[in-house]
């Protein structure tokens, strides 16, 4: 069997920079400074694959480009997973989410066919990217929206188009620019007359004037409707790891101690006296609802601070099932209103397929078996209405519009990363506060066991940030806001919208290239018996013309009479 090594040559090239694409994405996340490499990922990724600009690609090969681009970004970005438990979930979860870029890969390729202006086909294919983020976010278990492209931008400049459309519309902005700057690029090494690069140009660079154009309005409202005094306690926890917990007294007595030597400070005048006092998650892994001692630490602080406590607690139900509650604890009146986590995390606090997944792994077994709450996620903490999203429940969108459109003034994010040691997970979470501040434009407050704790304003800054592994007591003056933004009134629909977007061009792309395919089969039986001199050219497939942008040397000619590309592999 003859061995084509040209084509194998190409796609082995195509493969290692949809692979770099993919690890362009990962360094742009927190704690590294790079968001300006989101961009440049998605372009390189769009360039391979639309053939760059030749157009082409079979859908498999579009799957095959998109998966190793997924793995890519995806291996480097979650290995927080796999610190205590081994690198099997870790790469199984990486191996399954990159399906989804995988997916984003083959439609890509469909999209591309269009018959349509080269920068037309670059916002369908960014629409395309924020389908996938969609389905990633929702399916299965209720999906995984971790490393979705919004989630990278707290420092980049398009992060004010959060406060218009959320997190999805960020995320399309990144793509959008990406996609963009990959026909930019196409376009002009195409020779392309100069006219040819205005639509180019133009989407490249909307998504960056519509944020810079947002900035005053995600400034409005900079001194709020009136200020409280917050603090966020990070106890820290004896050890890290999954059996952390193994000494649950001794995390709850961290941050009892934490609080009373903040009651002390405030009490010698050296920090201001708090109303609001937030412990992280897992806080008080004993439930102070059954346990009188407890209760009775949990009220000594609280009474020494002067203020009520959201206490971060496992609660036990009568069916001996949990909940991962924060409760307001208010000094001697005790236990108060309490937000129920809604939205837990599959494969930790609990396991769904318990006896198939024991199968891979002994940690099966030691899976939660929390429930799920209901309720809007506000609580009222002496008279402020507080909206919670406890740690995993801040990736996704739907958890803190909610609470801001059902009336919190302040965003409250008690979180537990001592289960991921030191790794890079609890900046990318930090990461998503961030965006989260944007979006709703309220301040927010992260309160973590063992780091990293933040007070975080509207405008996503930092102004105070715990280090690891410390106990800390952040006290800050915050604001609170009765206002919503575009994006808390607008909920899902933007993101709805550019999801009918996107199955719109891929149906029209879909409908276009069976007609394409129809209109070449029948061309073929027409030439079998008529001379070669008489054989009328070719029709352009679908998305061919628009899409080619190497030039002048090929156009109007037949397949065979077409420069050598050197791109014949049957994987492309």
């Amino acid at each position: 069997m003859r061995v084509d090594r040209t084509a194998l040559t190409a796609t082995a090239r195509d493969a290692v920079l949809a692979v770099a694409s993919g690890v362009l994405l990962f360094a742009s996340f927190p704690p590294r400074p790079l968001w300006f490499l989101a961009p440049v990922g998605i372009a390189l990724l769009t360039a391979v694959l639309t053939g760059y600009g030749r157009g082409g690609r079979k859908l498999r090969a579009g799957f095959g480009y998109g998966y190793l681009a997924g793995l890519g970004f995806l291996v480097p970005l979650l290995p927080w997973i796999g610190v205590y438990v081994g690198p099997l979930p870790w790469l199984a979860l990486s191996a399954a989410e990159a399906v989804f870029i995988g997916l984003f890969g083959l439609g890509a390729v469909l999209v591309a066919r269009l018959r349509a202006p080269v920068w037309v086909v670059a916002v369908a294919i960014a629409a395309a990217w924020s389908l996938t983020e969609w389905l990633r976010s929702s399916v299965p278990f209720g999906g995984f929206p971790w490393g979705r492209l919004a989630f990278g931008q707290p420092e980049g400049w398009l992060l004010p188009l959060a406060a218009l459309g959320g997190a999805p519309l960020l995320s399309f902005g990144v793509a959008l620019t990406g996609t963009g700057l990959a026909v930019l690029a196409l376009t002009a090494v195409g020779r392309r007359p100069v006219l040819a690069l205005v639509g180019p140009v133009l989407v490249a660079c909307s998504a960056s004037v519509v944020a810079l154009a947002t900035v005053p309005y995600v400034n409005a409202d900079a001194d709020g409707d009136r200020t409280i005094t917050v603090a966020a306690i990070q106890g820290s926890v004896p050890q890290l790891g999954l059996d952390f917990n193994a000494q649950r007294r001794a995390v709850l007595d961290n941050h009892v101690r934490r609080t009373f030597q903040l009651a002390d400070d405030v009490a010698g005048g050296r920090e201001p006296q708090p109303d609001l006092v937030v412990w992280p998650e897992n806080a008080s892994d004993i439930d102070p609802l059954r346990n009188a001692d407890a209760a009775a630490e949990i009220t000594a602080a609280s009474e020494a601070v002067g203020a009520p406590i959201l206490v971060g607690a496992v609660l036990v139900n009568t069916d001996r099932t949990t909940t991962n509650s924060v409760i307001v604890w208010d000094g001697a009146a005790g236990p108060g209103e309490r937000h129920d986590k809604r939205i837990i995390q599959p494969f930790g606090e609990y396991i769904p397929y318990r006896d198939f997944f024991r199968k891979f792994s002994s940690y099966a077994d030691d899976a939660g078996n929390f429930v799920p709450g209901d309720g809007n996620g506000v609580v009222h903490a002496g008279g402020i209405p507080v909206g919670v999203a406890t740690c995993y429940e801040v990736a996704f969108d739907r958890a803190l519009t909610q609470s801001v459109r059902d009336g919190a003034e302040l965003i409250a994010v008690p979180t537990n990363n001592a289960t991921f040691g030191d790794t890079e997970m609890t900046y990318q979470q930090l990461a998503m506060s961030r965006v989260r501040a944007v979006e709703h434009r309220r301040d927010v407050v992260v309160a973590a066991t063992s780091g990293v704790s933040a007070i975080i304003d509207v405008d996503g800054s930092v102004t105070q940030q715990s280090p690891l592994f410390e106990p800390a007591a952040l006290v800050s003056e915050v604001s609170l806001r009765t206002g919503t933004t575009l994006a808390t009134r607008l909920g899902p629909i933007p993101e709805y919208l550019l999801c009918l977007g996107a199955a719109v061009a891929l149906g029209f792309a879909a409908v276009g290239s069976r007609r394409g395919d129809r209109a070449t089969s029948k061309d073929a039986e027409q030439r079998i018996d008529r001379p070669v001199e008489d054989t009328p050219n070719v029709p352009v497939t679908a998305g061919e013309e628009d899409l080619d942008v190497s030039g002048d040397a090929n156009r109007g000619k037949r397949p065979a009479e077409r420069t050598d590309t050197g791109d014949h592999s049957d994987l492309q």
